[in-house]
C-alpha cells in the first residue's frame, strides 16, 4: 500500500521589526506553508516574503486566517457571529490570494489559526462559515481542519474541498481534540517520539491520547510548528522518519 502525507507549518507570523519563528529553515522540509494574513500576525511586507520565499522552495502556499488579536497572537477566545467568522475569513484568503498571484503561484488550501480553529472544530455554525468563506474565496481551494472534528462536517455539508489534519508535537484528548496548551501533556517534545506518533497516524489511523485512550483519526496533512525552539529539529528528523517508512512527502495539491 503506498502511504502519502503532506507536511505543514505555519509560517510568516512576524510582524514590522519583531520576528518570529525560523521559517527559512523550516521551509526546507515541509511541502505546505501556512502563511498568517495580517489579522493575528504577519502584515502585508511578511506575507509577500513569505510567499516568495515558499515560492522559491517549491513549497505550496496556504492561508492562515485567525481572529483580529495581534496582541493574543489569536489564541484568545473571541464571541464572532458566524457572519463574522466568514467575512473575516474571506478578507483574510483574499490578501494572500493576491500576494499568491503576484509571486506567481495559486492558493492551495486555507486553514484557520488558533482559537478560531479550536472554536470552530467543536462547532458546526462555526466551521460552516470558515468552509463557506473557502468556496466563495475560489474554486478548488482546500479547507484544513481537525481530523475528526466539526471541519470535516461542515466541508462535506458546504461541498469544498477538505485536508483532515493531525500534529507531531500536540498531546491529544480522549475526545479527538487537542490537549490546551497549558495543561501537562499538550506538547511532545521529542522529536523521535512525535515520529513514531505520526507514522502510526499515517500507517495505521490512531494516536494515542494522553489518558493511554487510542483515538481514530487519518490525517491528509499533519502540522509542525514553526515556532517551537525545535521546530527545525523536528521538521527535519519527521521528514527522514516518514521517508524511512515508506511514507511520500506531497503537497496537498498532488493528493486531491
Amino acid at each position: 500500500m503506498a502511504y502519502k502525507v503532506d507536511l505543514n507549518s505555519d509560517l510568516g507570523e512576524s510582524f514590522g521589526a519583531w520576528k518570529m519563528g525560523q521559517d527559512a529553515d523550516v521551509l526546507t522540509f515541509v511541502s505546505s506553508a501556512n502563511v498568517a494574513c495580517g489579522f493575528h500576525a504577519g502584515d502585508p511586507l511578511v506575507m509577500k516574503k513569505t510567499v516568495e520565499a515558499a515560492v522559491k522552495a517549491g513549497v505550496a502556499v496556504g492561508a492562515h486566517p485567525g481572529y483580529p488579536d495581534l496582541t493574543g497572537f489569536g489564541r484568545r477566545g473571541m464571541v464572532c457571529s458566524p457572519d463574522e467568522l466568514y467575512t473575516d475569513t474571506l478578507y483574510q484568503i483574499g490578501a494572500l490570494k493576491a500576494f499568491c498571484e503576484a509571486a506567481g503561484t495559486k492558493l492551495q488550501h486555507v486553514k484557520p489559526h488558533g482559537a478560531m480553529y479550536n472554536s470552530a472544530a467543536k462547532k458546526i455554525e462555526e466551521a460552516m462559515a470558515l468552509a463557506q468563506a473557502v468556496k466563495d474565496s475560489g474554486s478548488g481551494i482546500i479547507l484544513m481542519g481537525l481530523a475528526g472534528s466539526k471541519f470535516d462536517e461542515a466541508a462535506e455539508k458546504v461541498g469544498v474541498p477538505y485536508a483532515a489534519e493531525a500534529f507531531a508535537d500536540r498531546g491529544y484528548m480522549n475526545d479527538g481534540t487537542l490537549v490546551p496548551r497549558k495543561m501537562e501533556g499538550a506538547f511532545v517534545r521529542d522529536v523521535e517520539v512525535a515520529a513514531k506518533r505520526v507514522i502510526r497516524m499515517v500507517k495505521e489511523g490512531v494516536v494515542e491520547a494522553i489518558d493511554g485512550t487510542i483515538v481514530k483519526l487519518r490525517p491528509h496533512s499533519i502540522c509542525l510548528h514553526g515556532d517551537s525552539p525545535t521546530a527545525v529539529q523536528m521538521a527535519q528528523t519527521l521528514r527522514a522518519r516518514l521517508v524511512e517508512s515508506g511514507i511520500d512527502i506531497v503537497p496537498l495539491s498532488k493528493m486531491f
